[in-house]
């Protein structure tokens, strides 16, 4: 492949997989919506999430293990087709077991298009311009997420359905296959050593991967239960109208998006570790802050910060633990995956809280993540 040629025709339809990775954050406004539909508790609720991301615990190094066998064109195939299936499920046949199974098959979907999607746009673009596609597939990725609220709004408005949402985005997964299907892309084959199940969770006995790993699991957790979360929050915390109140999570989506563009200019000028530290010590105030605080305007502001100081963590912690060990890189890969899991826990916990005391109680449980990220942040300066 030319080094210097930037084909768009090749990268656009792989670039589109970044916006049906998005559909994931659909669990956010689903727990909002299928709660008040089907009068669930907050516990209830809560397994919609953990549905859909215990897939990437389970998953993700099978699947990687499949990618390098089957190439990852046909396994990004299969995954947004999964995807789809997922999203028509709970459309066309509207249940609580339905939902859970629905949002279990876009979870599967999802684990394969995040293990697929990032190595085959590195292998569509010239190598000199591969950050730069990487940084902006997350800006693609964060248009999709901001979108769920919104139209949910619209179509229940216009249409008297706001599950109209699962046809629109499963049709788009579907014309997403046959856009990639019609493209060839020349495919890198991986070299070195391939991730296992035990090559990765020997590597656990390291403390600081272990430390690294978890605090993937926990920010993840935050991002996903925040998300699910935000919505019954603002209502019962604030008194927000309903409507209102789900369009907290564009809010808090164009913060990360804001931000992944700002931490790219930051870290040219400070180093990471730093920057962990620093971004958790906002997030432990922004947090605590929209607990305590009774003015719903700022809460509003709260909750787009909140998005900011969660955006660049993964990223941030990814980067630290691969800079330490790069030849562990496919361990780690594999390790970091799986701790996306971390978005079926947490959630799930926050609901059972919730349940038992009150959202605000539930709430705080983020803060304590975010207290152990800014812990691992000071042991990484350490270090």
């Amino acid at each position: 492949m030319n080094e210097q040629k930037v084909n768009i025709n090749k990268i656009l339809p792989v670039l589109m997989t970044f916006f049906v990775m998005s559909f994931v954050d659909l669990v956010g406004i689903s727990v909002d919506r299928v709660s008040k539909d089907m009068n669930l508790s907050a516990t209830i609720a809560q397994l919609i999430p953990s549905a859909t991301f215990l897939w990437f615990f389970l998953l993700s190094v099978p699947f990687g293990v499949m990618q390098s066998r089957l190439g990852k064109r046909f396994m990004l195939n299969i995954g947004m087709g999964v995807t789809a299936l997922g999203l028509f499920i709970p459309y066309f046949f509207y249940s609580f077991e339905m939902v859970l199974t629905g949002f279990a098959l876009l979870g599967i979907g999802n684990t394969i298009v995040q293990v697929s999607a990032n190595p085959l746009l590195v292998d569509a673009v010239p190598g000199n311009r591969a950050s730069s596609f990487l940084s902006f597939s997350q800006f693609v990725k964060a248009i999709g997420s901001m979108l769920g609220a919104p139209l949910a709004a619209v179509f229940a408005a216009r249409f008297g359905d706001w599950k109209l949402l699962f046809l629109v985005f499963g049709v788009v997964s579907i014309l997403s296959v046959l856009w990639l299907g019609s493209i060839k892309i020349e495919e890198k084959r991986q070299t070195g050593v391939k991730a296992t199940f035990a090559s990765s969770f020997k590597l656990l006995g390291n403390k600081f991967i272990l430390l690294m790993v978890l605090s993937i699991f926990l920010v993840v957790g935050i991002d996903v239960g925040f998300n699910s979360n935000s919505g019954q929050f603002l209502i019962k915390q604030f008194g927000i109208d309903p409507i209102a109140a789900e369009s907290g999570r564009s809010v808090y989506f164009f913060g990360r998006m804001l931000a992944t563009f700002a931490g790219a200019i930051l870290l040219t000028r400070i180093s990471p570790r730093k920057f962990f530290m620093w971004t958790t010590i906002l997030g432990i105030l922004f947090i605590a802050a929209i607990l305590l605080i009774k003015s719903t305007v700022i809460a509003w502001g709260l909750v787009f910060l909140i998005g900011m100081a969660v955006a660049n963590i993964w990223p941030l912690v990814f980067s630290i633990a691969v800079e330490k060990y790069p030849e562990r890189n496919n361990e780690i890969s594999g390790l970091m995956m799986m701790a996306i899991s971390g978005g079926a826990v947490i959630p799930l916990l926050i609901g059972w809280v919730s349940d038992i005391s009150n959202i605000a109680i539930g709430m705080s449980i983020l803060i304590l993540c975010m207290i152990y990220l800014f812990s691992v942040s000071l042991y990484s300066l350490k270090k």
